[in-house]
């Protein structure tokens, strides 16, 4: 028995990373909690594992235990002692290594289907991919290999629960830092990022240095860093946006990709107006307000879009009004001397 306890934890410890004197307290706690059990002791006995033979001493107020009876209690006792210590402990290990990986990107694959969530093996663990955290329009097989953002890990007794996802904004965030040098070296700064999963996101990046353009190194040479990343979001459209402090020049950044001619700023009110030509509205709006939206997240500022014709027409009208009003006037005034000069005669 000595022998194949110490070969049983030798191979726990390699097969499951789970120290071995975790595993040896463990066993010595649940033979302690049985041999109390059997001899209805009112003290907890002393039990000892010899880290070297495996022999097992126990010992209670009144002295040692007889070793023939300890020998039955520890075959009834040490599997199962083994079995939760293991579950236990590698709730342990699995919880530390996982919350190091918080937020992220891990590659798994797809194990199966419950209630519209995936869930995902990642080394061997159980993960799970909740349908909110989905990109609308992605589907996989069982089987199939993926990526996804640990947004969260906890623990739930002995079982570990961990979420991913793969609509959060720094899902992108990670893929930028894997896929630019730049990003990764810290020469290019991330500053913000906002994104409708499956849709659209936008990015908007500066440069420490500069000799280094932060938008042309993140789309890289005839786009192809862009493209890898592009080709993971599933065709998804990125608007890279030049980082500027200056407020106006960067809400005109952030409405990318159309070209707005003009920006007025309402400290009161917090509200930007943009001005774009007039068959650039509808791209400026973006479907569903998905580009004004996204820009409004990105500069923190409520942003309004008008066509810059329809605002020269209405400052023309407006321009001619008072001449018109002083021509009635006069009109009228003419027209009321007629009468007066017909009733003279």
């Amino acid at each position: 028995m000595n022998g194949e306890l110490l070969r049983l934890i030798d191979s726990i410890h390699r097969d499951k990373r789970i120290d071995k004197e975790v595993i040896f307290e463990g066993i010595e706690t649940a033979l302690a909690s049985a041999v109390r059990k059997h001899f209805e002791m009112d003290e907890i006995p002393e039990i000892k594992i010899d880290r070297t033979t495996g022999k097992i001493a126990a010992r209670s107020e009144s002295g040692p235990i007889d070793p023939t009876v300890l020998g039955r209690i520890t075959a009834q006792t040490a599997k199962q002692a083994i079995i939760q210590k293991i579950k236990d402990a590698e709730g342990d290990v699995i919880f530390t290594d996982m919350e190091t990986k918080t937020k992220e990107i891990l590659t798994g694959s797809v194990l199966r289907f419950e209630h519209g969530n995936i869930i995902v093996t990642v080394s061997k663990i159980e993960a799970v991919l909740p349908k909110t955290e989905q990109v609308p329009g992605e589907s996989y097989r069982i089987g199939e290999r993926i990526k996804a953002l640990v947004i969260s890990v906890k623990k739930q007794g002995a079982k570990v629960k961990i979420t991913l996802s793969r609509m959060h904004p720094d899902f992108v965030r990670r893929l930028f830092e894997r896929e630019i040098p730049e990003i990764a070296d810290k020469t290019v700064e991330i500053k913000d990022i906002v994104r409708e999963g499956g849709v659209r996101t936008k990015i908007a990046v500066a440069s420490s240095n500069p000799k280094v353009d932060a938008t042309g190194a993140c789309v890289g040479v005839r786009g192809a860093r862009i493209k890898n990343i592009v080709e993971e979001l599933n065709g998804e459209k990125i608007d890279i946006i030049q980082w500027n402090d200056d407020l106006p020049t960067l809400i005109k950044n952030a409405m990318k990709p159309v070209e707005v001619e003009a920006v007025e700023i309402d400290e009161s009110t917090k509200r930007a107006k943009v001005f774009v030509r007039s068959d650039q509205m509808s791209l400026a709006i973006g479907k569903k307000g998905q580009n004004i939206r996204l820009a409004s997240k990105l500069t923190k500022w409520e942003i309004d879009v008008a066509s810059i014709e329809s605002e020269e027409a209405e400052n023309n009208s407006s321009e001619k009004s008072p001449a018109s009003n002083q021509d009635l006037k006069n009109e009228t005034e003419g027209k009321a001397d007629e009468p007066a000069k017909l009733t003279s005669e």
